[in-house]
């Protein structure tokens, strides 16, 4: 299952709550974002951009994962913005989470899943829990994150990830009490489970 949408949409915080109800041992939660590629100079880069993501070893990892195998995923390190030789040996899960901006948008990512979520919320929302997480836990300043916003997130979003919203099989708001978007979900997928 795929769930995407804008940068600090809910999508994340959606997902991993998700994740927690199902347990461990129903379901694997993969993030796109292991998936950069090694970055040179990460204040100029474009991180919302779909090259900017090894989305076909993401497929691959899927593929393996949806035919009952285990696989190695990708270990980045955001510090060093390189991904590691080493990687994160999983096995495959009754359902397999994969949430990020742009897991609807690629054609190899999309029709792996069979149930898609897109998490929707106003851009001014959108925004300001940007500034507000990469301010507190990057260490950036609000300029900055502005000046990034409008190079490079808002018309990434505008070119890939809004329209990705079409794949979704389901569209919930990010906006509203984290519990019920969670529970749309799980309906959605407990229906699908059963079905």
């Amino acid at each position: 299952m795929g769930i995407a949408g804008g940068t600090a949409s809910g999508k994340t915080t959606i997902a991993r709550e998700v994740a927690a109800r199902l347990g461990s041992q129903q379901c694997l939660l993969v993030s796109h974002d292991r998936y950069y590629f090694d970055v040179v100079d990460p204040l100029v880069h474009n991180y919302d951009h779909p090259q900017s993501l090894d989305s076909g070893l993401l497929a691959e990892n899927l593929e393996d994962l949806k035919s009952g195998c285990s696989t190695g995923l990708p270990v980045y390190d955001f510090r060093t913005h390189t991904r590691q030789e080493v990687v994160e040996t999983v096995g495959a899960s009754p359902v397999v989470l994969v949430e990020g901006i742009l897991v609807l948008s690629d054609p190899r990512l999309w029709p792996l899943f069979d149930l898609s979520i897109y998490v929707d919320a106003a851009e001014t929302v959108r925004l300001e829990r940007r500034v507000a997480r990469d301010m507190r836990n990057r260490g950036r300043t609000r300029q900055s994150v502005l000046d990034r916003y409008s190079q490079t997130v808002a018309p990434m979003h505008l070119e890939f990830v809004e329209p990705s919203r079409q794949r979704a099989d389901l569209i919930v708001s990010g906006e509203v009490e984290l519990g019920q978007s969670v529970r749309e979900v799980l309906q959605l997928i407990q229906d699908r489970l059963r079905g």
